[in-house]
């Protein structure tokens, strides 16, 4: 018995192996790479406050050794303080108009499924 390992896409498909693709914003895997960008921020930003994702606008990933995710996420600042340790789904952002603020980041999510393992090279915020 021969298995080829060779990837042959549909004979209509546009995409190949090796480009990256855009994705639904909402689905689950983008969501998760999505808050691994967000803590990597939380463990590198001086602020008192954790953030968290409010908005993907956009979200691509290309087949490389796993995924590799190309995010545009808004972040928010939400009423958790960085000391709580709390768990981010249950953080709420801040509703007092001085302490809100909106990020608009640029996270590269490595997602290797078969390693457990998942790395941030990129997070940029302004």
């Amino acid at each position: 018995c021969v298995v080829s390992a060779t990837y042959v896409p549909p004979p209509h498909s546009t995409t190949k192996p090796g480009f990256p693709v855009p994705m639904n914003t909402d689905s689950p895997g983008v969501r998760k790479a999505a808050r691994f960008g967000v803590y990597r921020y939380n463990n590198s930003s001086n602020d008192l406050f954790l953030f968290k994702e409010s908005q993907i606008t956009k979200a691509m990933v290309q087949i490389v050794r796993g995924l590799k995710y190309m995010l545009h996420v808004e972040i928010g600042r939400t009423v958790c303080e960085k000391r709580e340790h709390s768990n981010l789904d249950s953080c709420h952002f801040q509703k007092k108009k001085s302490l809100q603020q909106i990020l608009r980041c640029y996270f590269e999510v490595w997602i290797t499924p078969w390693l457990h393992k998942a790395s941030v090279p990129t997070a940029v915020c302004d």
